[in-house]
């Protein structure tokens, strides 16, 4: 069953920016209702237990649904970090970073993931030229992405470049915000993956 997108954040306590816009107004869940969901939701978060495991599954629930995928997809993406040389949190985290649907919400094309997955998904994303239509796709250095010039002239995309005259791209991604055209710089470093502390409570949980 496909949870709510304002019910996702209520039951990780904290904000996903999972519904674009919505998630900066006085109509965002978290802020009319911080609650987890259900009729007895207040009286569990005051009752919530705070074990090691109940912290891990929280941790990686949250991450999961800040990115969109499913649990095969994610348990998949930490067997390969932990078997790769290096901080496995970090290399974790560049696998999702790296991805196309994610990469195309870092360059501000879309307002969530979701909407940058629609975008993939849809065939409407080059990667130097060809046409790719996999959410997934791991995106490389000098890539360069393109959106097509069909869904650029649509209503839908019609303010996107004044949008992207005040937006900021993390330092691994170049924007021209003329073309609307991206390039890949290389790998995200640490800094641009936020707290790793807590990606590790995910690693300790996979590891049980």
């Amino acid at each position: 069953m496909k949870i709510n997108k304002c019910k996702q954040c209520r039951r990780a306590g904290q904000k996903l920016f999972l519904k674009g816009d919505r998630c900066f107004s006085p109509k965002c869940a978290m802020i009319k209702r911080p609650n987890p969901p259900g009729i007895h939701g207040a009286t569990r978060q005051r009752r919530r237990g705070s074990s090691e495991y109940s912290k891990q599954l929280a941790e990686k629930q949250r991450i999961r649904r800040i990115y969109g995928i499913s649990e095969r997809q994610f348990k998949k993406y930490v067997k390969e970090a932990v078997v790769k040389k290096g901080d496995t949190r970090e290399i974790l985290m560049k696998k999702l970073e790296m991805r196309l649907d994610n990469t195309v919400f870092r360059l501000g094309w879309a307002k969530s993931r979701s909407l940058s997955r629609q975008l993939v998904n849809h065939g409407h994303i080059f990667l130097n030229g060809k046409r790719i239509s996999i959410p997934s796709y791991r995106v490389r250095k000098n890539q360069i992405i393109a959106i097509g010039q069909k869904i650029k002239k649509s209503d839908s995309m019609r303010d996107l470049s004044v949008i992207l005259k005040k937006y900021e791209t993390p330092a691994w991604l170049s924007l021209d915000k003329e073309k609307i055209e991206g390039r890949v710089l290389g790998e995200p470093v640490a800094a641009d993956l936020g707290d790793l502390n807590t990606v590790g409570l995910v690693i300790e949980f996979y590891s049980r």
